[in-house]
Order: C-alpha cells, then structure tokens, then sequence
C-alpha cells in the first residue's frame, strides 16, 4: 500500500517542501530510504521503528520504501522522523486518515515516541504560506514560533501517538497562537543605557554619526577607557527593528537552534562579540553542512571585534564581502548559499601593544617600528571600509564624580531614528536605506559638498593620503552629520568634521 506525506527541509535559512511517498508491500523484511539522504535522515528507520513500537503501534514486517521528493536535492538533519512514521502507518493500514495531503509535517522522533523540537521552523513556516499549504503539524516547543507567521493553522504535539489521534479526530490540539506584538515590545527591552557612561563626549558623538548612517566604526584607546562599554550600548541607540526585520533575524538564528519556545522572536538588535581565536569559518559560516557564521547572526544588529589586531588576518579580510554586499555566499561542492549580513562593524583596539601611546598620563614602552608592526596586523583595505576611526582617552576622574546626567540612550535613539527617516525618503526605491550604503550615482547627488567644503577634501587627500574609498566614506559620513543637523546640503563644516574621523588612518597615525 502506498502512502503521501507532506514534509519540509532547510536549505541555508529557507524552507523548501519535501514530498514523502511510503511504500509497504511483501517482502523481505527492509527498510530502505532513497533521495539523496544524508545520514540522519537515513538512521531515521531505527527511531521511527523504535517509536512506533513504544508507542503502541506495529511495525510491518514487509519490505517498506521510503522516497523523498524531489529526488535530485540533498535530504539533511531530522525533519522527517514525524512524517516518515504517520506514512508506514498509513501505508499499512494503522492510520485511518484521508487528509495527510493538506498539511506540512515535521519532527524529531525519540525512541519512545516522544516529539523533540527542530530548528528552522520559522522558515519552513514562511515557505508553507508562499506554497498556500495552511496545515501545519510541528513538535510543540516549535508552535509558538511556526505561529508567527500570521494566516497559518499551527498544531504543536508532543508525541507519536497524540498526533496519529488528532489526525484520526480522537483528540483535539489546541492552534498555537502568539501574541507577535508582545513579544516585540519585550524583547526590544536593554538592560543597558548610554547614560550609563560617564564622560567620553566625542566617543558618543562619534557612535550617534555611526548609527544614525548605519556607518562602520572602529574606537582606539588605553585599556579602561570604556570602548566595550559604549560598544555594548549601540543596540540600544538603533532604531526599533521592523517586523520584517524581526522575523528575517529570527530566520537566521533559529537556523542554528538559538530560538527558544519561551522567546521565539528575535526583536531586540543583535550584538554578537566572537573571541579573537575564532576561525574564519565560524566568523562568516561554512562548515560540511553550511551553517551561518557570526556576520550573519549579526545580521541587523551590531557586530563587535575587541582587540581587533589580535584576530587573524586571514579572518579579518574574510570581513570585506559582507561588509560591501551585506550578504556573505559560501561556495563548496555541493553547492553555494547566501546569508544576509548587513551588520554594523565596531572595533576597538589599543593604540600600541601596550596600549598607552596616546596616554599623557602613562608611558608608551613600544618604540615606532613595534607600533607599526601592530598597526599593519590589520589591513589597509579593512581601514578603508571603517567610516569612523575614533580616540578614545582615559576618562578623567571629574568625569567619574561629576553630577550632571549623561544623555539617555532614548534621546540620542530620537534623533537617529529622524536622521534615518530622512535617509529613507532620500533612497526611496533605490535599494539603499542608510547613507553608508550609496552607491556612487547617489554619492554624487546627494553628498556633494559646497565649494569649500570640496577644497577642504582635496586638501585631505594629499596629506593624509586618504584613498578613493576613504574619499567616498568622508562624503557619507559628512552627509549623515548634515542629517543629525537636519541640513539639507554638506557644507564645509560638515566635511571638516568627517575628516577628523580619519584622523587615525595609517600615513597620520605616527
């Protein structure tokens, strides 16, 4: 007898659909799995025949075949132990239920029947709307997050046997359902502020420009000055992330199993810190299975690199895609695939192996060349793509005591978010939303400076040794500030103010 499930894999970060056909028919006793299984799906047989067993049922002692369609596409990870087993039972005739055809069904089997949860189902979820399926029969830890995709009739169940009697009416399963706009509001909460950082007023000038442009950022100082303290609270200074935004991040991270059933949407922005030991392919993702890197868990949020010369260079210069494209594609054998990874870059580093260069307060114990050496750790190409180079000094201790209160991270948020609203009926339809990412038709439209302030560039250039890119990363920055100011042209001031965030390139650093 034969029998037609209904499944999904996951590709990268996408859900695409998997037709199950189940074939139980005399013969030796086998159980054999075709359509390019990997080995999970293919050590499914051993859970499914356990389960079935430990939960009451028979298992056929015929020659059953189990093909997964499409046939030319590579079967991974656990997704059809649930299908697999309702369509042996189907297929003998165990399961009395004519509708399997007009439901996505996925889980993880256990040998005792039980239902463990899954990752990626927010996207498996997504792709059952587009296919116009609106069954959806998932592990219940998993229902809350299927559930957010609005139009969708989600069941969570938690064993084999709950979901043969609810697919024969035995029993009812509640439809999940999740209160998206709660989940929003709480998980958009920081336990951080800005306020929180005392003194360091060109520090946070620098990071309000960053953000309001969506700009690259590196800071520079003595250890103690407070880089990581203000990285830590750039989350806080973006903008609210749309819904869009919401669930493309909760894509990317339940990919990788860090969704919880208790949290199941990702709507406070992402801020991820990798070691410095961290391997290129855990930086920007790969692996035998392809799985996304940090860049892309990073995606819409911040990523931050301490002590960025203490990376490897081999793994900072895989930076330079993502941080051009926003999207990093992995190419192996089998096959390639794109992860968004439109994150804002924030580095911090010492001034010098010993980090007490640009202290007046302690002395440096590096000589020029040993700086150098440090300094050239971290590429000129890498530089080039940071908008903002920033010093950070050692705070004094009239900063430390002093009882006037620092801005709060909601009154520096307010004026990025009308910077940003500014930027976004400039780029309408163009692809860009922030001016970090113009294009160059754009940069000469909408960034061209006046007449002094193009003099004051070109000065720049010749004795800073700016390059083409710092060129255009200078009109940008200029534009985002003339955005803060709710100017409509870059003027010379502007400019002026830019530069002195290229202040630390390479050629004017000693």
């Amino acid at each position: 007898m034969l029998a037609k499930v209904f499944s999904a894999g996951l590709e990268g970060i996408d859900g695409y659909p998997v037709e199950i056909e189940v074939d139980v028919r005399k013969g030796l006793p086998a159980e054999v799995v075709v359509g390019l299984p990997d080995l999970a799906v293919k050590e499914s047989k051993d859970r499914v025949q356990s389960a079935m067993l430990n939960s009451g049922f028979g298992y056929p002692d015929d020659r059953i075949t189990v093909n997964l369609a499409p046939a030319d596409v590579r079967k991974e990870g656990p997704f059809f132990d649930l299908p697999i087993a309702l369509g042996v039972l189907a297929a003998s005739g165990q399961l009395s239920c004519s509708d399997l055809g007009d439901a996505f069904i996925m889980g993880e089997l256990a040998l005792t029947g039980g239902i463990r949860p899954l990752r990626g189902l927010l996207s498996v979820a997504l792709m059952a709307r587009r296919q116009g399926c609106r069954r959806l029969l998932v592990p219940r830890q998993n229902a809350s997050e299927a559930a957010l995709v609005e139009g969708l009739d989600v069941r969570g169940v938690e064993s084999l046997a709950e979901a043969v009697a609810f697919l024969e009416g035995r029993t009812e399963v509640a439809p999940a359902a999740v209160d998206r706009g709660g989940l929003f509001r709480a998980g958009a909460a920081y336990p951080v502020d800005l306020d929180e950082v005392k003194g360091q007023a060109h520090a946070k000038r620098a990071l309000e420009i960053a953000v309001a442009g969506g700009h690259n950022l590196l800071m520079i100082g003595p250890p103690g000055a407070g880089k990581s303290m203000l990285a830590k609270r750039i989350p806080t200074i973006l903008p609210e992330m749309s819904m869009e935004e919401a669930l493309e991040t909760t894509r990317i991270h339940s990919s990788v199993g860090r969704i919880t059933p208790g949290c199941p949407l990702v709507s406070g922005r992402p801020f991820f810190s990798p070691h410095h030991s961290i391997s290129d392919i855990g930086l920007i993702g790969g692996g035998a299975r392809i799985r996304p890197g940090v860049v892309s868990l990073a995606h819409n949020g911040v990523l931050f690199l301490d002590e960025l010369p203490e990376f490897k260079r081999s793994v900072l210069e895989v930076l330079r895609q993502p941080l051009e494209d926003g999207e990093v594609t992995i190419s192996r054998a089998a096959g390639s695939v794109t992860y968004p990874a439109a994150f804002m870059l924030v580095a911090a580093m010492n001034p010098c192996p010993c980090g007490y260069f640009t202290d007046p307060r302690r002395e440096c114990r590096c000589g020029p060349g040993r700086i150098r050496k440090y300094m050239s750790r971290v590429s000129g190409p890498l530089l080039d793509r940071i908008d903002l180079h920033v010093d950070v000094p050692r705070i004094t201790y009239g900063d430390m005591v002093s009882p006037r209160p620092a801005e709060s991270s909601a009154a520096v948020r307010e004026r990025v978010r009308k910077a940003r609203a500014l930027q976004a009926g400039r780029f309408a339809g163009t692809g860009s939303c922030v001016n970090a990412r113009m294009g160059a038709k754009a940069l000469r439209k909408f960034a061209r400076p006046d007449r002094e302030g193009r003099e004051l560039l070109r000065r720049a250039m010749e004795e800073l040794g700016f390059s083409a890119r710092g060129h255009d990363r200078v009109l940008k920055v200029a534009r985002t500030i003339a955005d803060l100011g709710g100017e409509p042209e870059v003027g010379a001031g502007h400019v002026a103010e830019a530069i002195q965030y290229r202040s630390l390139d390479r050629e004017s650093w000693l």
